[in-house]
């Protein structure tokens, strides 16, 4: 990796060396992250740490810290002032660490040279502990997405078990699940004013234990009965989800042994003012000098020249923990802050013309949302868009045109491209109409000028019934934005891909459905490079289905693809075009006594004929 001219007290410090430089004895607040250090608002620790600074404390980073030997990172930089905060990283340790599959993973891409090995297993564990038995007396405050979806009883994949909250685990003070920095500012306020952790337990967007339940909370089933059975689990599930689908929400208890997590609802939705101030600090938007020789972080390389627009989504994907971390609510950055940001980017000796991203968790949902908001104020539904598009949502796309424009005549910008995945619902109904007045507009906009080669889009599936069961629209709205796509591509001479997403052993899906997948990714000359298998994560309905094989909201028993083998077979079916899969799908549906799937692969050519 190169080495970039810039001073290294811009960073903030890492190390006892740099804590001396800036002349601090005790920093005020320390972060401990399993992820390399990179100073970009793209990842969650830079972004918490700028805010805090912006608020006059001092505050160290501690990336990374070795777990394994005598504990010497977690004591180089002292004892803070007023608390640690532990993350996972922008990823949660285990979906870091092993394939769907449970297989170790050999690189890790927030890892200088992807060297794999430089986080533990359940890393906001591993690391509160530490803390807890090294510094007994200072508060330990969890944040990120693995602490956040691991706030109240949760299946956890990796060990096939119910795991009660991490606060029970980890035994940390105090958690802030999801986009914490108001609730972060507001506990180093009050534990700078002199208050003790142990009353910090008002505050929005925090969790905490107490063995004293509050009398204004919704209480949930138990840790142990979620444990006896599963449709209790299951019920739990429901109630949580649908108070985090609304605007304003009620405060949960779950008892857990002899004590209950309180999770309190979070705060209002960052206005535009609040979100344009957190991106417009000082980030160097570079890694930490400590890496600059150490080999390219990957994770930094996809993102450094990206921009993030807006968060929050309303989708409501029911294998997706996005709306249950950032919220269903989307709060969007001005256009001028946003341009701000992307002159930043050219004024950079790095920039090489190429804005990769102007995005969020799906790129077309820049500054929309309810039009009457108080319609919004108590509706649970956890999409607005499926299974109907909600008639109070607004879905104009002129905002994101003259975003788009603005962004691509900016002197030094060559190309802008959409690095994320757009909601082709919001742009065209089941008819294949527009379903607003710039939607037409906007795709031609999109596929002209801000495609480079491949667009991504995520149908997901074929399958109508699997489709019904992850909240996602149907397979025509793909096939109709498929030819729309290819209509201007030849009509501007583009040599274009739209690029699905495909995966398999979703709850309901079999391998019937991977084999109709099949068929019509064929018949569309679609390539099947995006796909994936379904890793069930914490705290999304999907993983709920797989644990319990239940529909928790209709108690309809599923089909679930659970074991190895069987998951390993519905994966077999997206790489039809190698030899060796086709001999080992032709032998493990011959175990299954499949013959009819054979003999339709064998009819539509996908594979040589059987004896």
């Amino acid at each position: 990796m190169m080495e970039y001219s810039i001073e290294k007290h811009l960073f903030l410090p890492t190390s006892r060396q740099e804590l001396n430089k800036k002349g601090w004895k005790q920093p005020d607040i320390i972060l401990i992250t399993g992820d390399a250090y990179v100073d970009h608002p793209a990842f969650g620790v830079a972004i918490i740490a700028r805010v805090l600074e912006a608020d006059g404390f001092t505050v160290a980073v501690l990336p990374q810290p070795n777990w394994r030997d005598d504990l010497r990172d977690f004591k180089k930089l002292g004892t803070p002032r007023l608390f640690f905060g532990v993350t996972a990283g922008n990823m949660d340790s285990m979906v870091n660490h092993y394939t769907a599959n449970k297989r170790l993973r050999s690189d890790d891409a927030y890892t200088p040279g992807r060297r794999a090995g430089f986080r533990p297993d359940y890393a906001v564990d591993v690391y509160s502990k530490i803390l807890k038995s090294l510094y007994p007396s200072v508060p330990v405050i969890l944040g990120g997405i693995e602490a956040s979806l691991r706030r109240l009883t949760h299946y956890d994949y990796w060990s096939d078990s119910l795991k009660p909250s991490i606060l029970v685990t980890s035994r940390a003070d105090l958690l802030v699940y999801g986009m914490g920095e108001q609730a972060i500012r507001e506990i180093a306020r009050r534990l700078d004013c002199g208050e003790s952790i142990a009353t910090l337990i008002d505050i929005p967007q925090t969790a905490y234990r107490t063995t004293v339940p509050p009398s204004d909370a919704l209480q949930l089933h138990s840790y142990e009965e979620c444990l006896q059975s599963k449709k209790v689990f299951a019920e739990n599930f429901v109630v949580i989800e649908e108070e985090s689908n609304k605007l304003h929400q009620r405060k949960l208890a779950e008892p857990v042994g002899s004590e209950w997590i309180v999770v309190n609802p979070p705060g209002m939705p960052l206005t535009q003012q609040e979100l344009d101030r957190i991106y417009e600090l000082p980030y160097t938007r570079l890694p930490h000098p400590r890496y600059w020789k150490k080999g390219p972080i990957p994770a930094f390389e996809m993102i450094k020249d990206s921009i993030t627009i807006h968060r929050g989504c309303f989708g409501g994907c029911s294998f997706c923990t996005i709306s249950a971390h950032q919220g269903k609510y989307v709060s969007s950055r001005s256009e001028e802050s946003i341009v701000r940001e992307a002159k930043t980017i050219t004024s950079l000796p790095t920039f090489k013309g190429h804005i990769t991203d102007l995005g969020g968790p799906s790129a077309n949902m820049y500054t929309l949302g309810g039009i009457e908001k108080t319609l919004c104020a108590h509706c649970k539904r956890p999409s607005c868009i499926y299974p109907k598009r909600c008639p109070n949502l607004h879905v104009d796309m002129g905002a994101l045109l003259s975003l788009y424009r603005k962004i691509r005549n900016i002197p030094g910008v060559k190309y802008v491209t959409i690095g994320s995945g757009i909601r082709y619902d919001l742009l065209f109904d089941e008819e294949n109409k527009p379903i607003s007045e710039t939607a037409e507009e906007y795709f031609t906009e999109l596929v002209r000028y801000h495609v480079s080669g491949r667009l991504k889009v995520a149908p997901e599936h074929t399958s109508e019934k699997v489709l019904r069961l992850i909240r996602k629209p149907s397979f025509k709205q793909f096939v109709n934005l498929f030819r729309r796509f290819r209509s201007i591509c030849k009509n501007y001479g583009l040599n274009y891909q739209l690029v699905p997403y495909f995966i398999s052993s979703l709850p309901g899906c079999t391998i019937d459905d991977m084999l109709t997948l099949a068929l019509i990714a064929q018949r569309l000359h679609l390539q099947l490079d995006h796909v994936q298998d379904f890793t069930p994560t914490p705290m999304t309905l999907a993983s709920v289905m797989y644990y319990t094989g239940i529909n928790p909201y209709t108690n309809e028993k599923l089909f679930i693809p659970k074991s190895l083998e069987e998951k390993k077979v519905q994966q077999l079916f997206f790489f039809l075009q190698k030899y060796k899969v086709q001999i080992q799908l032709k032998d493990e549906l011959q175990k299954r006594k499949r013959y009819d799937l054979l003999k339709k692969l064998q009819v539509f050519r996908m594979f040589k004929g059987t004896r």
